[in-house]
């Protein structure tokens, strides 16, 4: 459970969480976890090492990590998804030490980390088919991430970002990044917070991950009431975003619906939410029957000819990726399971598991300075937002939660069959299959085919 205080900053929870990466395989030499480096870095040391000693040395990877917000919300609130790496070693730490014949270090929770010790973005578009599309599609988009309070240094750790990973520069200089508040001010903006601003820095770079020719756009919400953060959903779609990603979530409730109605039904708008983080059970606004729910994996290398394998994200019973029948939210007609009589929960999915976690330059905050590893299901999410953005504009009557279902059971999505979220009575609310199935929808990316209309 979550605890936030109304109408002040989040009280940020602090415990720690465990996970476990897969042993790489052969494709790991070929492939390697590899994250680009900057151009100015000397490249590392080369070190003869087999197959079978780098597979050995990622199924080692340990993580522990902690919530970067409030561990349960009130009523009518919302806690960001983002998980941050707290200690431990990741697969893409143990993977590179192997190549060097040296130990990894382990991850320090509050010391800067001089680089980025998880996946970056060449290998999240080599995961999900999109090296292509995100070199060459998404200019002229504006993807909005929608948050609670401001990070003061969101614009220079974006910076810090793009710049290391050869990125193009997005600033609001030259257009590219605008900040404002749930009413549209640049200059009157909400009260900091250092979890929540560790939840921007990784929402702004899978954007740019992903989609690094869209233009951003952060909303922040002056709290996370659902209120609020509603509001700011309804600014970034009144300021021209097609594409609107939402990295939190709550318990549900009988103001759900009108909730739906009040900020969330945006013909001809790809909103993205995240499933959750506590394992198997739903939570809005991923019960919105308006927006794409989206569940967690976890990715890791493989010898198969995609190159890589994922599974159902669970570190335990109660920490994994969301997925359930909503309690409220009526069926959307797109949706045909039979189990669920309402609106089931998750869409499609993408990497959330934090021992195979994501890197995030984020300098806001007494702790975790630097580079860190995120997971969490507020990684999907932007991640999925800016595919949609990748793969271009909605028609202006559709909604957009609808396409992955058009594409069900094709090549243009990754069907992820392994692994579970909980324990449920209803076999796939919580368990993968071939197929549609609650954790992870009906699978992640592979190339944008899935979510065009």
């Amino acid at each position: 459970m979550r605890t936030s205080t109304p109408n002040s900053p989040h009280i940020r929870a602090r415990w720690t969480r465990i996970g476990s990466a897969a042993a790489a395989t052969t494709a790991l030499v070929l492939a390697g976890l590899g994250t680009a480096v900057h151009a100015s870095a000397a490249p590392p040391a080369a070190h003869k090492v087999s197959a079978k000693e780098i597979a050995a040395a990622v199924a080692k990877a340990h993580v522990t990590y902690t919530s970067a917000c409030d561990a349960t919300p009130a009523k009518g609130y919302a806690s960001c998804n983002a998980l941050r790496v707290t200690s431990g070693t990741t697969a893409f730490q143990e993977a590179q030490a192997a190549k060097k014949g040296v130990t990894p270090k382990s991850v320090s929770p509050k010391a800067a980390s001089a680089t980025p010790t998880g996946y970056g973005p060449s290998d999240l578009q080599s995961a999900y088919g999109l090296t292509s599309a995100s070199a060459s599609d998404g200019a002229g988009e504006t993807v909005a991430i929608v948050d609670a309070y401001d990070d003061p240094n969101a614009a220079a750790d974006l910076a810090t970002y793009r710049s290391y990973y050869g990125l193009s520069a997005c600033t609001t200089a030259n257009g590219c990044f605008k900040k404002v508040s749930q009413t549209g001010s640049t200059t009157s903006l909400p009260t900091a917070d250092s979890g929540w601003a560790g939840e921007i820095s990784l929402d702004l770079d899978m954007v740019s991950a992903i989609a690094p020719k869209a233009n951003i756009l952060l909303v922040e919400a002056k709290s996370s009431s659902m209120a609020n953060l509603g509001t700011a959903v309804n600014e970034a779609v009144k300021l021209g975003a097609k594409f609107v990603s939402n990295s939190y979530g709550g318990s549900e409730s009988s103001s759900d619906t009108s909730y739906d109605s009040s900020y969330f039904n945006h013909a001809g708008v790809a909103i993205t939410v995240s499933a959750g983080d506590e394992a198997y059970g739903a939570e809005y606004p991923a019960a919105s029957k308006y927006v794409t729910s989206v569940g967690g994996t976890k990715l890791s290398t493989s010898s198969n000819s995609r190159g890589w394998t994922e599974s159902v994200w669970k570190t335990s019973s109660t920490e994994g990726t969301g997925s359930g029948c909503s309690a409220y939210d009526a069926k959307p007609s797109w949706q045909t399971d039979t189990g669920c009589t309402k609106r089931m929960i998750s869409d499609v999915s993408a990497v959330a598991d934090p021992a195979t976690g994501v890197s995030v330059y984020d300098s806001y905050g007494a702790d975790g300075t630097g580079w860190n590893t995120y997971g969490g299901t507020s990684a999907s999410s932007p991640i999925i937002a800016s595919v949609y953005a990748l793969a271009g504009t909605p028609g202006s009557s559709d909604y957009p939660a609808q396409y992955p279902y058009n594409a069900a059971g094709t090549s243009a999505l990754n069907d992820v069959t392994s692994g579970n979220n909980g324990t449920c009575s209803t076999s796939y609310f919580c368990t993968a299959k071939s197929g549609y199935d609650g954790p992870t929808g009906w699978g992640t990316p592979q190339g944008l085919d899935a979510f065009t209309g």
